[in-house]
């Protein structure tokens, strides 16, 4: 059975893997909290290098003197009162439950969006809000009960990463004064839930006879990726346009008569799409960095007879 989570907690043990995860564990020790002992993923190659690298929760802790381990089942020996789990990355198996009680960060309003990619798929999905949720830890898939939540609204234009800086700052004031001012009485989910799988790179391949709003929102996610004269160019930055026809011509976009971008077609900085048009920013061409859209179009020059992902 689950250890009963207390209402005040002191000596916290905390669960955490990615950059996302490193803000609330300084709340908490910025708050006073005793953090026993941190848990987080094995040192993983990373970057052109492949050497061993710490998760940027491990590298924190040691640079904060908090004791760090990979090893999930030494949570029970540091007499912890509470552990906290954001963005971990591992389920937590019942005979750690049992050991010590865990409540859990969630960037999502739940029950929508259970799973590993909440911010992405609430995107994708084209919510306009979503928040961060306090919720006890159990042995189902972000099942547990909820203390608290805050709600934010989705800007249109907003990527991932910019949204979730601002769920990680939300969630980390949320933690920590839930925490101060002890949990109280969570409730129970109410609602049909639905799941934000890991985002597959297939996904991430722009379809430009998908509707403007549709790209744009894949966009948004990051990574997203086209071709471009045979090599791969990924769009990192696009705008929508109002609605009204989008022209291709020798003139400058919007000469009377020309026909409308078909899928794909670029005409200087804007893409026709299957409904609408969006305007690119900022891209990246294979072997290079992001840059400005303009500055790759002046280098590229495309044409009317060019097609993105052709």
């Amino acid at each position: 059975m689950t250890a009963p989570i207390p209402s005040h907690a002191q000596r916290l043990v905390y669960l955490g893997t990615p950059a996302a995860a490193v803000a609330p564990l300084a709340g908490l020790l910025d708050a006073g909290f005793d953090v026993a002992l941190v848990v987080s993923r094995a040192d993983a190659k990373r970057g052109r290098g492949g050497a061993l690298q710490p998760s940027p929760v491990k590298a924190f802790a040691a640079e904060h003197g908090v004791p760090v381990t990979d090893q999930v089942d030494e949570v029970a020996t540091v007499g912890a009162e509470l552990g906290v789990v954001v963005a971990y990355g591992r389920i937590i198996r019942p005979p750690v439950l049992d050991a010590v009680p865990m409540v859990n960060l969630h960037f999502s309003l739940l029950p929508r969006w259970r799973g590993a990619a909440p911010v992405e798929r609430a995107i994708l999905a084209g919510d306009e809000r979503t928040g961060v949720c306090l919720m006890a830890v159990e042995e189902g898939l972000d099942t547990g009960a909820v203390y608290a939540r805050v709600e934010l609204e989705i800007d249109p234009d907003e990527t991932a990463d910019e949204l979730r800086r601002r769920l990680v700052e939300a969630g980390t004031a949320l933690l920590v004064d839930q925490l101060g001012q002890g949990l109280g009485d969570p409730e129970i989910q109410v609602g049909e839930p639905t799941y934000a799988e890991k985002i597959q790179p297939h996904e991430l391949e722009l379809d430009w006879t998908e509707p403007a709003g549709t790209i744009h929102r894949v966009v948004r996610v990051g990574g997203a990726w086209t071709t471009f004269r045979g090599k791969r160019l990924k769009i990192w930055r696009t705008r929508l346009l109002p609605d009204g026809p989008a022209f291709a011509s020798d003139e400058p976009t919007g000469g009377a008569g020309a026909p409308v971008l078909a899928p794909g077609q670029v005409d200087g900085l804007l893409v026709g799409t299957g409904a609408g048009v969006v305007e690119l920013v900022e891209v990246q061409p294979e072997g290079k960095s992001r840059q400005a859209a303009s500055a790759w179009r002046n280098g590229a020059q495309p044409g009317l007879a060019d097609r993105l992902g052709a």
